[in-house]
């Protein structure tokens, strides 16, 4: 039990996820040196600490007040995980903050319990809100103006709604959306979004048209080879197939996989085992692969490089000459040639994940020079295997796409680099896909049509620096 002699604090929350306001009152309470103890963090709704006295007002921080301290890491944990539905996060992260002033490496513990819970929060808050990306689905809804709606319903397990809202409004920006959910809604018109009161499952529609066509497309995707019904259960728990149109089918799919697989494979259709799990896995795997013409030529693989955890990943089309000779991808004269662009955008190579979409050289003979070939879309395609199973492991925030190759690898289609550049593309795990010219193309050009290239490729990493530095503060 508290100590009686001394005052004791109950701080009242105006939202279960507002960030901000626990912050400046963390802060302004910390300055004050108010031990963890002696508060009571309370929701929206919430009833008071037993020892709380209601009219106890908080504290203010004198004029010179010590400051106080908080790493970046800190930050960026505490502001996930007070999403979380956890009641004791609050308290949890004033208690680590306040220990943080006395130690600035608290939280390089991992054995320290509070750590621990921190990280478990800020992982399970990621992880519902990944799961709200990907099983989200909405349904047409003629509106009194006769335009249509579409509106979704969804049971987050913690407070993500608001932290997620981004994600859908750069997504779906140009339809008119409701995203209803018991903890509140969202509503967009295009060009506003608006927050709604908790709704209930009646609220939203029943099947629309469309569904039937999404759920030929699910079926006619479904690769029994890829089955592992633990897996599947795992990333797709049976509590949000209520809400999917496609899951109906899941049953019957299952229940024929194992012939459909005998059949495919009898048709030589399966070209890859397991997708490694690790960089290094996949290193050695795409210099065994031989799934195209491009891997039968004399080459060698080259694999990507930097961090196996970077923000920014850049893709490229495929290795040249010189990254052939030196398994390393961008050290010929358009890597000089990023190098040089990156360094004025402020961009560390050193920090990036650099690879591409290609793993191998394609290329023609002339006498003593190799010269460059564009890979079909095909071959590209068979290596979406690989750079689809870097960017798991790699988990950016950001890509850079360099020319159409690269895109079609990240997108599985072929896009206009002229009219996808210069803006966000959201992929399904929550990064961003932005689009620019290769290098190479540059050193192609000269005069004023090269100085325009340039200038347009350097206006792209710039846009690319200030969005990362955004992603990632």
């Amino acid at each position: 039990m508290p100590d009686g002699d001394a005052a004791f604090y109950s701080v009242q929350l105006p939202a279960p996820d507002d960030f901000g306001f626990w912050r400046d009152t963390a802060r302004a309470l910390m300055q004050c040196s108010v031990p963890p103890d002696r508060i009571a963090w309370v929701e929206p709704g919430g009833s008071g600490d037993l020892f709380a006295d209601g009219g106890q007002p908080l504290p203010v921080p004198a004029a010179d007040a010590p400051q106080v301290r908080a790493s970046k890491p800190f930050i960026q944990a505490a502001e996930t995980a007070i999403c979380h539905s956890d009641p004791a996060r609050f308290a949890l992260l004033y208690r680590l903050l306040w220990r943080h002033q006395a130690n600035s490496r608290v939280l390089e513990d991992r054995t320290d319990s509070d750590v621990r819970r921190l990280d478990e929060l800020a992982r399970t808050v990621r992880r519902d809100k990944h799961k709200m990306r990907a099983f989200v689905r909405f349904r047409a809804l003629a509106e009194a103006d006769g335009e249509e709606r579409f509106v979704a319903w969804f049971e987050p397990e913690h407070h993500i709604l608001r932290s997620n809202a981004a994600f859908f409004v750069n997504r779906f920006a140009n339809m008119r959306w409701s995203i209803l959910t018991p903890r509140g809604s969202l509503h967009w018109d295009g060009e506003v979004l608006a927050e709604g009161p908790p709704a209930q499952r009646g609220d939203a529609p029943g099947e629309d048209p469309t569904e039937d066509l999404w759920r030929r497309y699910y079926a006619s995707t479904f690769n029994p080879a890829r089955l592992k019904i633990g897996a599947m259960l795992k990333e797709m728990p049976r509590k949000y197939w209520k809400n999917m149109p496609e899951t109906a089918l899941i049953p019957e799919l299952v229940a024929g996989a194992q012939a459909r697989e005998v059949a495919m494979v009898e048709a030589g259709a399966l070209e890859f085992d397991e997708r490694p799990t690790t960089l290094s896995a996949i290193d050695k795997a795409i210099h065994a692969c031989r799934k195209c013409p491009i891997g039968a030529l004399e080459n060698q693989a080259v694999m990507g490089e930097g961090p196996h955890h970077a923000a920014l990943m850049i893709v490229g089309e495929q290795p040249g000459d010189q990254e052939d000779q030196q398994g390393r991808p961008f050290v010929g004269p358009a890597g000089q040639v990023l190098d040089v662009h990156l360094q004025r955008a402020g961009i560390d190579r050193g920090t990036t994940y650099v690879t591409n979409a290609v793993k191998h050289f394609k290329f023609v003979d002339r006498g003593k020079r190799r010269l460059h070939q564009t890979p079909t879309a095909k071959e590209i395609d068979i290596c979406r295997w690989w750079i689809e199973g870097e960017r798991q492991i790699v988990q950016p925030r950001l890509i850079l796409a360099m020319g159409a190759s690269a895109a079609r690898g990240m997108l599985g289609k072929t896009v206009s680099v002229s009219k996808a550049r210069g803006t966000a593309h959201p992929m399904e795990d929550g990064s961003e896909l932005w689009i620019t010219a290769h290098p190479s193309y540059l050193l192609r050009l000269d005069g004023t049509a090269r100085e325009e290239q340039e200038r347009l490729f350097q206006a792209d990493l710039v846009a690319v620096a200030d969005r990362l530095a955004v992603l990632t503060r």
